[in-house]
């Protein structure tokens, strides 16, 4: 099955059928696969062929959704950017990717100056934000007047389709290459599971650049349900979409869940419509859990766990183990792997180690990546032994259900995002008077995880922590940016190989708490 073929079954079971609403602009099922042809066509025209890649920086909206279909139509790699990098993250990513066709909205027109003399291959900026087009740039609108609807390119579906950039543990990002048997894979997997049905209307409000709303996408077109598309999640609109339009299903990471649930009069909204909540990025607290479950009774919680290069999901915790004090309960574990997922936990020599035991969570399934874009020894060393690592330390109760306990990498995810302390311990490195840095991550009520620095200073160098706040944010995107530093006098601890023990230094902030990850 490919990508494509999810399209011409919708025309066929539900052509009049609503595929988008954005704002006022409303396109069916047949509309939106004749726009995805014509933008195949259009990109074509252009010079491109088949595995070249197209970029996407863009805030949500429907022309955002149809890349997402007409890029793998013409047989090219969809790239979608991170909105939240700063203008180095974006000029990397667009170079090491070798992206030829950039699409922006009016959000980041003004960004474009600072990169593009930076841009090695980008050859074509198309403009898909509202109003008249910027000089220089060309036109979604026309791009798609202009070309003529052609069929689907016959690429292989295991053939690149999608190009996930990720933070890299050694400070760089890395390209996970998914296939489109990959996402439609994992869209099959879990959509049925969720509550993904024909007359399902879905609300895109978690960014479309992540892969967790990208999966959701490739879910709601596998059912020809409906889309609603906000711009970026804030609460008020969120609540408002959902009375207004009867949504029926949504992504929110917990943070964004917390945030609704907590806005002031939202009693007063009907939520009625919301039958399932998708989450993930990090464990749901329980008091959200209770609080959600209060305003909104009708709706069931499901907790997925998985990462980008599993496209993305892995284990499913059920609706009805996700009931606080009730029979059954699992809440805490992030699920059972889902149906054609395979897990394993090792230990470091890649043995399976005894039954709750904490090891490395490994998988192995056909959602898996296809590798690291560019970066055969990291990708060998990821699906080593046939088996995808994650690089998550967990365990796995006697029914199967997994915890996640800590990691094996030194990631924080902080508001669902992932920060790599790595990243960020090279941008503070950067700073003249900072001789030793370790970034870790310490526990937020709001954000489940706070980016923390812990610094020593060169003899005779000064710094103060607005200092190194403001030097990271002119090389970092702002969510990765330390949020509080902490200056030591002395030398950070330091184990027999050298490596300084994070362990130790998080151990004060974690004594208390019952994981060693939020």
């Amino acid at each position: 099955m490919k990508i494509s073929s999810t399209i011409r079954r919708n025309l066929q079971v539900n052509g009049n059928g609503t595929a988008t609403i954005f704002g006022e602009r409303q396109h069916s099922w047949q509309q939106f696969g004749e726009r995805i042809a014509r933008l195949a066509s259009g990109l074509s025209g252009l010079g491109l062929g088949r595995g070249d890649r197209v970029a996407v920086l863009s805030l949500n909206n429907d022309r955002y959704m149809e890349s997402y279909f007409g890029v793998p139509w013409g047989g090219f790699v969809l790239v979608p950017i991170n909105t939240r990098l700063a203008p180095p993250e974006i000029e990397f990513w667009l170079n090491d990717s070798g992206s030829t066709v950039l699409m922006v909205d009016e959000a980041f027109v003004s960004m474009l100056p600072k990169i593009q003399d930076q841009l090695e291959t980008v050859k074509h900026v198309v403009f898909l934000g509202e109003g008249a087009t910027p000089k220089g740039m060309l036109s979604y609108e026309g791009l798609i007047d202009g070309a003529a609807a052609t069929a689907a390119m016959d690429t292989p579906s295991e053939e690149l389709a999608m190009l996930y950039y990720t933070g890299g543990t050694t400070g760089r990002s890395k390209g996970v290459m998914l296939s489109q048997h990959n996402v439609l894979y994992d869209a099959l997997q879990f959509a049925p599971k969720v509550g993904f049905r024909s007359h399902s209307v879905y609300l895109h409000a978690a960014p479309m650049f992540h892969i967790a709303d990208g999966t959701c996408t490739y879910a709601i077109a596998t059912t020809a349900g409906a889309s609603v598309i906000l711009p970026a999640f804030e609460p008020r609109a969120a609540l408002n979409a959902i009375q207004e339009h009867k949504i029926s299903i949504t992504i929110w990471v917990p943070t964004m869940v917390n945030m609704a649930v907590h806005y002031p009069g939202v009693e007063d909204f009907d939520l009625s419509s919301l039958a399932d909540i998708l989450y993930g990025a990090s464990p749901m607290p329980e008091a959200v859990v209770r609080r959600a479950m209060e305003v909104m009774p009708h709706t069931r919680f499901h907790h997925a766990y998985g990462q980008t290069e599993s496209a993305p999901i892995l284990t499913m915790l059920d609706a009805d183990r996700h009931i606080p004090d009730t029979p059954g309960s699992k809440m805490g574990s992030c699920g059972q792997a889902l149906l054609g997922v395979e897990l394993k936990i090792v230990d470091e020599d890649d043995n399976d180690v005894a039954p709750g035991a904490v090891g490395e969570l490994c998988a192995r399934g056909d959602n898996v990546m296809l590798g690291y874009w560019q970066q055969p020894e990291m990708t060998a060393h990821a699906l080593r032994n046939g088996w995808l690592h994650t690089g998550d330390g967990a365990r796995m109760d006697d029914e199967g259900f997994v915890y996640i306990v800590d990691r094996v990498k030194d990631m924080i995810i902080s508001g669902g995002e992932n920060v790599y302390s790595a990243e960020v311990e090279d941008a503070v490195y950067r700073h003249e008077a900072v001789a030793e840095c370790a970034v870790i991550g310490i526990p937020h009520e709001k954000w489940g995880e706070q980016v923390h620095a812990i610094i020593r200073l060169h003899d005779n160098q000064d710094a103060n922590e607005q200092d190194i706040m403001d030097h990271c944010h002119a090389l970092i995107a702002a969510f990765k940016c330390p949020r509080s530093v902490e200056f030591s006098a002395e030398p950070l601890p330091l184990s027999g190989a050298g490596k300084i023990l994070k362990a130790q230094l998080r151990e004060p902030y974690w004594a208390d708490q019952e994981k060693a990850v939020h």
